[in-house]
């Protein structure tokens, strides 16, 4: 490339893209939205016990500095400048939650991350303090019912059970954050005055935030009994937070902070009252722009803050159905069951099918999220008949991912009065053309995807790029790039739909209730567990001993 057409190509911005699955870093032309470069690395998932999910933040940390180097790496090989890069914006995954010491720099303990279920006794032992166990005594401030997945719980855990991060409390050294907190506070010089923010959409997931005043809460603080001197500074989602101070991009600010669903939302341009979009993710989640109203669903969704873009820019609200499992039981598929080797082969399997033969996966490994709630749910296969293989079983996972969208789909259409004529998505699962054409077939309405479906880090860039001190990216509706989409019709017809519908529901029932609270006994069970028997067992040995000692 001519050193004219690197001119060209303009301003540049950088988005980290920090999942749960894997870290990518990507850079776009502020101009025309453009994917120039970009990099992944696969992060490793811990599981320590049954139903624990564990990161370490440190190898999350290096992943986002190999990504960076490598992206820059790969433009100078494309002769693109990287010092036209102008800002780097921050996506996250949501509510996994780190606690740090400020004066080493140094993780307190692994990540928690947001589908772990090891507070479920922390719930609980709170519920036991609301009248009537009330699981949404608190919506009225945060949007969010109580439960496992948001981060004052994880953090309440935390200070409970590990005493290093008690200790470093008690000594004023902890700092707490959600992902992009942790590393906006390194990134930006980490011990040696790195900041410490967190952006509204982050801290709307946290359970400790009021969504109304847009500040931490002093009576939710005492309720989850979290010191509010460890919390992060909270801004909007596209201002200047400081500087990057390493590698081949010291000295860019980094402008914009967003959690991966806000991110997506504003990537998919939905800036008007009425606009969602679903992403395709480890997870999968439907937001609905409600606009500068806060609006509470009745129907099992969440009441989230979608993005607040600058300083003095108004909060817009969103409606959020949020699944725990979508992609993830691809990756289920591949590590644990080994029935494929790469998430690719599981498009093909299904497609030599073209039917689940009445068989249905309802994927609950950590519980059922919108709109049910049920932390008692566990994963099921059911409808299994000796005709059932591993192609069947494939093709039921793509099936679950879309029945899962449906559900939250007729929750929001409930909540919003008015019916999505047509779903717009995002995300890696997107590029499976089944999956997509059975969303179309499941929801009745056409499914649209971008030709690029990097919206997450798109939205994190688009905030990059237009904070006050930037400038270099315009978000005034007639500036947007138009963006090219495929479309998927629905093929089969409505009563079909339903009647799947209706056994994937039935599917759901029997997975409910699975699991309970009651403690287990670890290790093999003893025949001496049961007193009655034990009490036989004693009375008849002591029997044969004495017999023998008259005898002799």
């Amino acid at each position: 490339m001519a050193a004219s057409d690197r001119m060209a190509l303009g301003p540049l911005v950088g988005a980290i893209d920090q999942g749960t699955s894997s870290t990518r870093f990507l850079v776009f032309n502020a101009k025309t939205a453009e994917l120039l470069s970009h990099h992944q690395v696969e992060i490793r998932q811990k599981f320590p016990k049954e139903g624990w999910v564990e990161q370490d933040p440190k190898e999350i940390l290096q992943s986002v500095y190999e990504c960076v180097e490598r992206t820059c790496e790969k433009m100078n090989q494309l002769n693109i400048d990287v010092t036209n890069i102008k800002a780097v914006g921050v996506s996250n995954q949501r509510e996994t939650t780190v606690v740090w010491d400020k004066t080493t720099g140094e993780p307190l303990y692994n990540a928690i991350v947001w589908l772990d279920l090891r507070t479920q006794s922390t719930v609980e032992r709170l519920l036991k303090r609301i009248p009537g166990k009330n699981k949404s005594f608190l919506k009225h401030k945060t949007g969010l019912p109580l439960s496992t997945y948001f981060s004052a719980v994880k953090l309440r855990w935390l200070l409970d059970n590990v005493k290093e991060i008690r200790q470093a409390v008690y000594d004023g050294r902890a700092m707490f954050g959600t992902i992009d907190s942790w590393l906006i506070w390194s990134l930006t010089g980490g011990k040696n005055e790195g900041v410490h923010c967190t952006d509204v959409t982050n801290a709307s997931r946290t359970m400790l935030f009021n969504i109304h005043s847009l500040e931490w809460d002093s009576e939710l603080c005492e309720f989850f009994d979290i010191p509010m001197e460890i919390l992060p500074k909270v801004r909007s989602s596209s201002e200047i937070y400081g500087l990057m101070e390493c590698g081949s991009l010291t000295g860019v600010p980094i402008s914009g902070c967003l959690g991966d669903q806000s991110a997506a939302l504003v990537g998919q341009m939905c800036f008007r009252d009425g606009q969602a979009k679903n992403t395709y993710g480890t997870g999968c989640f439907l937001l609905c722009n409600t606009g500068q109203k806060s609006i509470f669903s009745e129907h099992g969704l969440l009441t989230t803050v979608a993005y607040k873009l600058g300083r003095d820019n108004p909060v817009c609200y969103a409606l959020e159905g949020s699944v725990a499992i979508a992609g993830a039981v691809v990756r289920w598929l591949r590590d644990n069951l080994g029935i494929i080797q790469s998430s690719d082969e599981v498009e093909k399997l299904a497609a030599e099918v073209g039917s689940s033969y009445g068989c249905y996966f309802v994927p609950a490994f950590s519980g059922l999220y919108a709109p049910y709630w049920e932390p008692s749910a566990r994963g099921i296969i059911c409808g299994l008949t000796q005709f059932t293989n591993k192609k069947h079983i494939a093709f039921a996972a793509l099936e679950a991912v879309c029945f899962q969208t449906r559900e939250i789909l007729d929750a929001m259409n409930k909540d919003c009065g008015i019916p999505l004529t047509q779903l717009q998505v995002d995300g890696g699962m997107t590029n499976n053309k089944i999956l997509m054409q059975l969303q179309a077939d499941i929801l009745c309405i056409p499914v649209v995807k971008p030709s690029m479906p990097e919206t997450t880090a798109l939205g994190a860039a688009m905030a990059a790029g237009s904070a006050e001190g930037v400038g270099i990216w315009s978000l005034s509706p007639g500036d947007l790039t138009a963006v090219t989409c495929e479309r998927f019709e629905p093929q089969i017809n409505p009563e079909e739909s339903e009647y799947r519908y209706a056994r994937w529901k039935k599917a759901v029932m029997k997975s409910i209730g699975w699991e309970t609270s009651e403690p287990q006994s670890n290790g093999d069970p003893s025949i001496f567990c049961s007193l009655p028997l034990g009490l036989y067992i004693m009375g008849s040995m002591l029997m044969v001993i004495g017999a023998k000692y008259i005898s002799g």
